[in-house]
């Protein structure tokens, strides 16, 4: 049953009720919810298939590699290591302080409200959804009404798994997204563009309530002098093209000598024929855009420079060919905004250093990428580049590692959950000191004295 706007102040008032029972801190519950979780996709694999093939024209691979084995394995890592991320920190207490004890309690935070993205509808609805509720959390979820297929498929599975008196969903589109941010949440995690998030962190301040914002931007990926062009081109078009470009990690743009331009458009040209063969509009492997306004909008940046590779596209399917741009200008339209497509510009740069440059002169990405086989290269990349997250030699596979926090940074987010990271993020690093009542130093209590003065400068 779908819960309307009006409803949503008593809807958050159940749900702070039911926190306040306790019932979302024992272990044994949370443990639960995501058993739960792993049910619901596993028992659903065919309809969440057909509805990300509904909403995306998903390949089975895809819903696969890009959706639900990044679940499975989410919440594995989490239940196993759930008891020791949850157990007190002990932290050691200085000469002043004794006698005593002092630990980090992380306790759950409220109710945290999760607004998931269209490109990956299952992931970054059940992703955030994963730490929430394994520290404690109650959560309100809205999935995007863009994926409509998909969020109808969550508000219909979700309650049937998921403790209702924990676990929300709502659906809806701008006005619904809108009357639930006036609502007092105790976090709330976005994913998708910075515009959106800049209205979600305004409603939050009304309430000061902490925010997980996961932006994107426009992630760069440098072959440096040397590099192995055919592995570079084969996992920078795996990463551009899974989803049909429409990944906020994916590969945004590359830069790369003039002397290895050439070579590497034939090695990508030839790793698509490889890979989608030669009707790449037709492959049965490839995604399509998600609707009509942004196949258009993505569309109309092919003419952003000379068409090497692709160019083609089939509106009836909202298909764009995988695409490469050469001779493109730094002020190009493509090179404006996170292109979330299936094109790549190919910019050149006379080296390392010029392409650092360029990277510095923008907004800090959500990844960076950069292909070697110089350590040198590789320790001044990492040391000079800030990104969200970034991955040498590869793209994108830095996922697949829970224990590597992700977010963004600057205009390509704030905040980062996956793991433990998750866990700590949703929930409060309660400090906590207990003192014993024996001895008591007097030097901390007056009458003060020079004597006092020192022994506190040495206890300092």
């Amino acid at each position: 049953m779908s819960i309307e706007p009006d409803q949503y102040p008593a809807m958050l008032n159940e749900l702070r009720a039911n926190f306040a029972t306790g019932l979302t801190r024992e272990l044994a519950w949370r443990d639960a919810q995501l058993q739960a979780i792993d049910r619901l996709l596993r028992e659903n694999e065919e309809a969440i298939g057909k509805a990300l093939a509904s909403d995306l024209g998903k390949p089975p691979q895809e819903v696969l590699l890009g959706e639900l084995a990044l679940l499975y394995s989410g919440i594995a890592h989490t239940r196993k290591r759930l008891k020791r991320w949850a157990r007190p920190r002990r932290v050691s207490t200085p000469a002043i302080g004794q006698p005593a004890r002092s630990w980090v309690q992380p306790e759950p935070l409220g109710v945290v409200l999760i607004l998931g993205a269209w490109n990956y509808p299952m992931q970054l609805v059940f992703g955030p959804l994963i730490p929430a509720l394994a520290a404690g959390n109650c959560a309100v979820v809205k999935p995007s009404e863009v994926a409509a297929a998909s969020s109808t498929l969550c508000a219909e599975l979700i309650p049937k798994y998921l403790d209702d008196r924990a676990v929300r969903v709502v659906e809806g589109a701008v006005d619904e997204t809108t009357e639930l941010l006036r609502q007092r949440f105790d976090h709330i995690i976005y994913t998708g563009g910075a515009a959106v998030g800049k209205i979600v962190m305004r409603a939050a301040s009304e309430h000061l309530t902490p925010v997980t914002l996961e932006l994107g931007g426009k992630s760069p990926c440098v072959i440096d002098e040397g590099a192995d062009l055919q592995s570079a081109a084969r996992r920078i078009i795996w990463g551009k093209c899974i989803n049909s470009g429409q990944s906020c990690i994916a590969p945004d743009y590359v830069l790369v000598s003039p002397q290895q331009r050439d070579d590497l458009v034939a090695a990508i040209g030839a790793e698509l024929e490889t890979m989608y063969g030669a009707d790449r509009l037709g492959s049965a492997d490839y995604a399509s855009m998600i609707n009509q306004r942004h196949f258009e909008r993505v569309r109309g940046l092919l003419g952003s420079g000379t068409v090497a590779i692709g160019g083609k596209v089939d509106e009836t399917r909202q298909r764009i060919e995988p695409t490469v741009l050469i001779d493109v200008a730094a002020d190009a339209p493509v090179m404006q905004d996170e292109i979330f497509g299936p094109i790549l510009p190919i910019l050149t740069v006379a080296d390392l250093d010029e392409a650092m440059a360029f990277i510095l002169e923008r907004d800090k990405p959500l990844a960076a990428y950069l292909f070697t086989k110089n350590k040198d290269s590789e320790k001044r990349f990492v040391e000079t580049v800030s990104s969200g997250n970034m991955c040498i030699n590869d793209v994108i596979m830095f996922m697949a590692v829970h224990e590597l926090p992700f977010g963004g940074v600057g205009m390509s987010g704030m905040g980062q959950y996956h793991g433990k990271t998750g866990f700590d993020r949703l929930s409060h690093l309660k400090a906590v000191m207990k003192r014993g009542r024996f001895p008591e130093p007097p030097v901390r209590f007056a009458p003060y004295s020079k004597l006092k003065m020192k022994l506190l400068r040495l206890l300092g």
